[in-house]
């Protein structure tokens, strides 16, 4: 009952309403579900299970319910908080399609010059075109932008503007959805109803399902590409604990 109650509102409600209402369901769920079996390693807080998401099929037990991570999310935040300097170092960052998650924690980071933008986010700072982006070149150490660009007809013409406003030295990451038995990304822009979005790229805004080459199309603008599998280097226990995916690659770019 619970799968199909959470598919509903995925699916018919429009992103910037959900992500209002979010803030006051949270606190409530939260509470309902503490207990010990799952922990998010974002906020450290544990639970008797997560919930479910999903546009189509409905994964269960990937929904931490007080940051509202996702397993992407969670194995973002491990990396970051293991491999680099991101919490410590002097760092000016662009964040594009905040997730919130992330948001309030990356704000309270004083070592953080944390810029947020997008085109229709009611929590971003910066109304912005991924493709236009309002930025000088070299503006910025840190450029994350997670699940956007499945969304981008023109992803060629958006990894250049990230590109741009990243720094020399500079590091990006972009996650997204991809199937990795696909050598090559599957698209199709005379496919344009959400319905036929839906059943072709999984999920109704989507217009693209990314392959293997996805890293090669963000060489192909200029960036280095270090395709990380980070969920190697977890235990199955720590796995199972965080609710990681294993295998799903992190593109850790350079510039």
């Amino acid at each position: 009952m619970l799968n199909k109650v959470f598919k509903f509102f995925l699916n018919a409600v429009p992103r910037p309403i959900l992500i209002k209402l979010s803030y006051w369901v949270t606190p409530l769920v939260s509470f309902y579900l503490k207990g010990t079996k799952f922990t998010d390693p974002i906020d450290g807080k544990s639970f008797r299970k997560f919930l479910p998401y999903g546009y189509g099929s409905q994964r269960t037990n990937v929904l931490a319910p007080g940051t509202l991570s996702l397993e992407r999310h969670r194995l973002l935040w491990l990396y970051l908080k293991n491999e680099t300097d991101f919490f410590t170092g002097p760092k000016k960052v662009l964040h594009m399609a905040p997730e919130q998650c992330f948001l309030k924690l990356f704000k309270k980071q004083k070592n953080l010059d944390y810029i947020t933008a997008d085109l229709y986010s009611p929590i971003a700072d910066v109304k912005a075109d991924i493709c236009n982006l309002p930025f000088e070149d070299n503006s910025f150490d840190i450029v994350f932008c997670n699940h956007v660009l499945e969304h981008i007809e023109d992803d060629k013409k958006a990894m250049s503007e990230l590109y741009r406003v990243l720094k020399v030295g500079g590091m990006g990451i972009f996650q997204i959805p991809q199937d990795l038995t696909l050598e090559t990304t599957y698209e199709d822009f005379s496919i344009t109803s959400p319905e036929e979005r839906a059943k072709h790229f999984g999920q109704y805004d989507h217009v693209r399902v990314y392959g293997k080459d996805y890293f090669n199309r963000l060489r192909n603008v200029g960036f280095k590409v270090n395709e990380v599998d980070y969920s190697k280097t977890f235990s199955e226990k720590l796995i199972k604990k965080y609710c990681l995916v294993k295998g799903e690659i992190l593109p850790v770019c350079t510039k």
